[in-house]
């Protein structure tokens, strides 16, 4: 089942296992079943401290639980956890098997001490590199809470049962048979769902925080930049960031990052807090902010008011808020959001396996995403505004080869229809004729470029009409000694290589605005 490689490697994970586990299978007489018992073997074979059982009973089948033998301590898989799931595969045996987890110990503590029974279903996909944050979260929480029970399940394998939930967009999680949350999900945001008082915790210990040098608003690829240049300079640094990593998180193949010629969004993204962890920077992770307060003297410190209550107060501030998925705007979208309406092709695709849908976006992502579906799906109907599509030619040559691809340009799409419970159909209007047109679908991926982060500062700074942040060419906006980087500014080209360039530039603009700062005025500020 495993290649060499991999057994090696996995061999090498399992040496670390110090409390016996028992893999307990429920296989019926399927080839997935026949599958998954092949790579529990192969698991059982590399270590002496794990044993394989048959003789498990769970109604779903193929799946199988990963036990510490003589504990209630259990994690559960139902499917073939492999693609992007193996490493959630590799990170349960060892948690299962004793191997300490490097979550924050404060964390860990506040998982224990929740009260009452969890019992949480994950409907993942294997080609979603959004699930397994969400499904380790879990596992996790359930290896260091005995009262947490979880199971990771894999929709391609269980459509039924995906059909039966109305489940239309992974991850999509539920605590004791009700729908609790959908998309990626740290264990932070879990707990902090559970806990109802750590909202309030945070906001007090982020109150009594000292000024910083420098603040940076934003923990995407232009934010990890501009934090490990300020931290270099010796200075008081600080993150606030809703989710660390921002919209790397939500990129799949990075093939343009110089120097490393292939590389997936998750994975940058967790390379990137470790480099800035490797500093003395003060990140504060899950802080939406709301509100951004200059100060009357020029040298006194500006204030950013967190969406928890909280203020953070700095010298310097650097935002680097990114950009989000841009929606159309049209009737039915927001009804049926994860109901069919979906932003994820690599993600949420295997759930429409047979199905039709349709591409929203003729540009390269819009592109991409068809021909990724196309072969996943009964049909795709791509939908262009343009009088043509926008993406490259290569991307177009393959698309258009593909037999079960329709493209549609000069469409504007109107309205998303459903049975109150799932897409149905899709309305658009042929610009050159004017005419209504309806198309009958399950499934609606919308790839319409992105939107810049920046609500929370209108009135505050000067904007562009597309409401990104006006920058100079050193990064700093309308304000003296606030900066501003990457996807939410108006540099043009939106590409991860760029912004980091962008967050390095603005931390280096803010030192310079620093040390610039009159000596005596600095350090009564300080004082």
């Amino acid at each position: 089942m495993l290649d060499a490689d991999l057994k090696t490697q996995l061999q090498a994970y399992l040496e670390k296992v110090t409390h016996p586990i028992e893999l307990v299978a429920s296989l019926d007489d399927s080839a997935a079943s026949q599958e998954l018992a092949g790579l529990l073997e192969d698991i059982a074979s590399l270590s002496d401290k794990v044993s394989l059982s048959r003789t498990g009973h769970d109604a779903r089948k193929p799946s199988f639980a990963i036990s510490r033998v003589g504990t209630d301590v259990q994690v559960r898989f139902a499917g073939i956890p492999l693609g992007h799931e193996f490493t959630s595969l590799v990170l349960a045996l060892l948690q299962v098997g004793g191997h300490p987890s490097k979550a924050a110990p404060e964390l860990l503590e506040q998982v224990r001490n929740l009260e009452g029974e969890y019992r949480f279903e994950t409907f993942m996909s294997l080609s979603c590199h959004s699930c397994p944050d969400t499904v380790q979260a879990l596992n996790l929480m359930s290896v260091v809470n005995p009262n947490i029970k979880h199971v990771a399940i894999d929709g391609a394998l269980f459509q039924d049962e995906v059909n039966e939930r109305q489940v239309m967009a992974v991850p999509t999680v539920f605590l004791n048979g009700e729908a609790f949350d959908q998309g990626r999900m740290t264990i932070e945001q879990i707990v902090a769902r559970l806990d109802t008082g750590a909202a309030q915790r945070d906001a007090k210990k982020i109150d009594a925080k000292a000024p910083f040098d420098v603040l940076v608003v934003g923990g995407g690829p232009a934010g990890a930049a501009a934090a490990i240049y300020a931290a270099r300079k010796g200075i008081r640094t600080g993150v606030a960031a809703e989710r660390f990593g921002g919209q790397v998180l939500d990129t799949m193949a990075i093939e343009n990052f110089i120097s490393v010629t292939y590389t997936e969004g998750p994975k940058l993204a967790a390379s990137l807090e470790q480099h800035v962890h490797e500093y003395d920077v003060d990140v504060m992770n899950m802080q939406r902010a709301e509100k951004l307060v200059a100060p009357a003297d020029p040298n006194g410190l500006f204030e950013v008011k967190l969406a928890n209550g909280a203020t953070l107060k700095s010298k310097t501030v650097i935002l680097s808020t990114g950009a989000r998925w841009r929606n159309m705007n049209v009737p039915g979208e927001n009804e049926y959001r994860n109901k069919g309406v979906t932003y994820c092709p690599h993600c949420d695709g295997p759930l429409f396996k047979g199905k039709r849908v349709a591409v929203i976006g003729g540009g390269n992502s819009g592109v991409e995403a068809a021909i990724d579906l196309a072969g996943i799906v009964g049909h795709v109907t791509l939908l262009e505004f343009d009088g043509k599509l926008r993406a490259d030619e290569v991307l177009q040559r393959k698309l258009r080869s593909l037999p079960n691809v329709r493209i549609i340009v000069n469409a504007q799409t109107t309205e998303v229809q459903g049975d109150g419970q799932k897409v149905t159909a899709l309305l658009y209007t042929d610009r050159q004729s004017g005419d209504s047109q309806r198309v009958e679908l399950e499934g609606v991926f919308v790839q319409i470029g992105l939107l810049p982060n920046t609500e929370w500062l209108k009135g505050t700074l000067k904007l562009s009409p597309r409401g990104e942040i006006e920058v100079d060419a050193r990064g700093e906006t309308s304000i003296p000694g606030v900066f501003a980087a990457g996807d939410v500014t108006t540099v043009p080209y939106k590409q991860i290589v760029i912004a980091m360039g962008e967050g390095a530039k603005a931390s280096l603009s803010a030192f310079d605005h620093l040390i610039r700062m009159p000596v005596v005025e600095a350090e009564a500020v300080a004082a």
